[in-house]
């Protein structure tokens, strides 16, 4: 049994609108050069002041046994990603330095950093690893256990060899640090992907527009 239709709408297609959402700003391609490459260092350089800022700053949920992310090696791991050793060694050293400046030049953060932004480079992820949430967190946690465990080693270092003494503080440097890299670890990584997927963004249109 067919249940008769209504007059008029027999073979009749409910028809939308055609509304094309318009952006207040032009597309990235048709900005000039010019522009897209002030663009791009405002982002780039903004990025790294704000992970500079976000290092003493405590915010509810960013700390875990009075430690906070280390945005400065999220920074270096979301750059080296997909960049050269060379690319990534330097964005480490550089931001490196600029947290020394902040805190004490002595041990420098360049070394840890340094390191991280080289060996995030080596990783081809197009091979081993997917970019996705769960591998630039990993990535993160284990950059971050690194560059602690460096940190701590210089620190060791430079304590000297006056025995006994030297030796209990050694020893508690390590013990505070296997805390603190634990910590730091944890929320780097929780907070990685949320740094890494906005600047991974930008950076990729910027260089599809730049080889088109």
């Amino acid at each position: 049994m067919k249940i008769p239709g209504f007059p008029g709408n027999k073979n009749k297609r409910a028809t939308k609108p055609d509304r094309k959402s318009k952006s207040l700003i032009p597309q990235m391609k048709d900005w000039q050069p010019w522009v897209r490459q002030v663009m791009d260092w405002t982002v780039t350089s903004g990025s790294v002041l704000l992970c500079l800022l976000m290092l003493p700053t405590r915010l509810p949920g960013m700390e875990l046994l009075g430690i906070g992310p280390n945005w400065v090696l999220i920074w270096v791991v979301a750059w080296s990603v997909k960049r050269s050793v060379f690319l990534g060694a330097l964005a480490g050293i550089i931001l490196g330095l600029l947290q020394d400046a902040m805190t004490a030049p002595n041990p420098t953060h360049a070394v840890s950093l340094g390191i991280v932004g080289m060996l995030t480079s080596l990783i081809q992820k197009q091979r081993f690893i997917q970019e996705d949430f769960i591998s630039i967190a990993l990535i993160v946690f284990g950059m971050a256990i690194l560059s602690d465990t460096i940190f701590a080693l210089q620190l060791s270092l430079m304590s000297g060899n006056c025995g006994d003494y030297c030796l209990r503080k050694v020893e508690g440097i390590w013990t505070y640090y296997q805390r603190v890299a634990l910590a730091s670890a944890i929320l780097s990584s929780l907070w990685g992907p949320v740094l890494y997927y906005p600047l991974n963004r930008w950076w990729q249109q910027v260089k599809l527009i730049h080889n088109s």
